[in-house]
Order: structure tokens, then C-alpha cells, then sequence
């Protein structure tokens, strides 16, 4: 394998775990008060998570060295997610609204994780994960919204934090520009978005996969 492949499955395996860094589960008692404006920011925030039905955006995953890879996410309410890698890195990871998939086609293999317990359900359950463990953290900018979900009583499970710009023509006022993902170690993934499509024709196929594994192995 060359050096460009191990750079692509290190940043793209990176991304999966660093997604699922923090737990959904509410522990009574961790959440501190939040002003009347950061309330109203946060309350902001997942109306505009809620209000898409669908999406398509192009992204690019940035590890802490610089490492990159390009690819389109697809989003489908309730529970789909798909990122869809440049052929180079020929890989792919599904959410089916359950599990989070990752598919390694090039050594065959297939890691799932159940999606509920993961920050992705930022994105396909904003009322659970944001509302629950978000904390607006102020950005200089009233245009600019910035959402830390973390679970405080276990920083091991890390953190990842949403960006907004408000934008009119965007579900709730508000478009969601890019999120970073900060694990324990400290290892720093970032998903930057780019020409956000919504309301597009999406389907469940768009959320199907080949499985590279043999038949006599899975």
C-alpha cells in the first residue's frame, strides 16, 4: 500500500472514531444553566438541525497534520448519514439510523458501531444530543453560531463542536458550515462543508453498501 492510501484510511478511520468520542446518553446533573441568549442560540441551532428533510454537501476531512480527503455527504431524515469518499480512498461510511458503518474496500473489512450512542446524533437526533449536552460557545461574530457537545462527566469520550453561519435561504436561518471532533488523546478531526443542497431527491438506496467481505467470513 502506498503512502497516499495509508494517509487516506488513517484520516478516514480517524473521523469514524472520533465521531462516535462522545455518548448520547444523558447523566442527570452534568448540564450547567445556560443564559437567556445562549438558550435562544442553542434553541436556534437544532431548529435548523430538525428542519432538514434532506441534504447532499461536499465535504472535506482535515486530520491534526493536514492530511485530506474530499467526498459528498448525504443526509436523510430520521437517522441516514452517508459519506461518500473520493475514489482514491475507496472507502465509505453509512449510517442506516442504527449503526455506523465503515467500509474498507481495499483490505475487505467492515467495522460498525451503534449510532445512538454516537455525536453523529447531533445531526440525525439534534433534540437528544445538542439539546441535552450542547453549550454555545461565543464567537465575536452574531452571525456565527458555535455548539460544544460533551459529555463533561467523561472527558475521555472527547468532544465535537458545530459551527453555523446564518444564512436566510437555509433551513431555520442557519447553515451548518463545518464540525470538528477533538477525541481524549487529543487527535483532531475536521469536516468543513461546502455547497449544501437541500430538499434534494434522496432515496434509502443511497444508504445501501457492498459488502467486500467473502461470503464464508461475514
Amino acid at each position: 500500500m502506498n503512502h497516499v492510501k495509508k494517509t487516506f484510511r488513517s484520516c478516514v478511520s480517524a473521523a469514524a472514531l472520533a465521531a462516535l468520542s462522545v455518548p448520547a446518553a444523558f447523566v442527570p446533573g452534568v448540564a450547567t444553566a445556560a443564559s437567556p441568549a445562549d438558550a435562544e442560540q442553542l434553541d436556534q441551532a437544532v431548529a435548523a438541525l430538525r428542519a432538514i428533510d434532506s441534504m447532499k454537501a461536499d465535504f472535506v476531512q482535515t486530520d491534526r497534520s493536514g492530511q485530506s480527503v474530499r467526498g459528498v455527504l448525504t443526509l436523510k431524515r430520521p437517522g441516514k448519514i452517508r459519506f461518500q469518499y473520493e475514489k482514491s480512498a475507496n472507502m465509505l461510511i453509512v449510517g442506516d439510523g442504527r449503526a455506523l458503518t465503515l467500509i474498507d474496500y481495499d483490505v475487505r473489512q467492515v467495522q460498525r458501531w451503534p449510532i445512538k450512542n454516537s455525536p453523529l446524533g447531533a445531526l440525525l437526533d439534534p433534540t437528544r444530543d445538542v439539546a441535552k449536552f450542547g453549550k454555545v460557545l461565543q464567537t465575536g461574530n452574531p452571525n456565527v453560531i458555535s455548539i460544544e457537545v460533551r459529555d463533561r462527566s467523561h472527558p475521555e469520550y472527547g468532544v465535537i463542536t458545530l459551527i453555523f453561519s446564518r444564512k436566510a435561504s437555509a433551513p431555520g436561518g442557519l447553515e451548518l458550515t463545518y464540525w470538528v471532533a477533538l477525541d481524549s488523546q487529543n487527535k483532531r478531526t475536521t469536516i468543513s462543508l461546502a455547497n449544501q443542497r437541500y430538499g434534494v431527491p434522496v432515496t434509502d438506496a443511497d444508504f445501501r453498501w457492498n459488502d467486500p467481505r467473502p461470503r464464508n467470513r461475514r
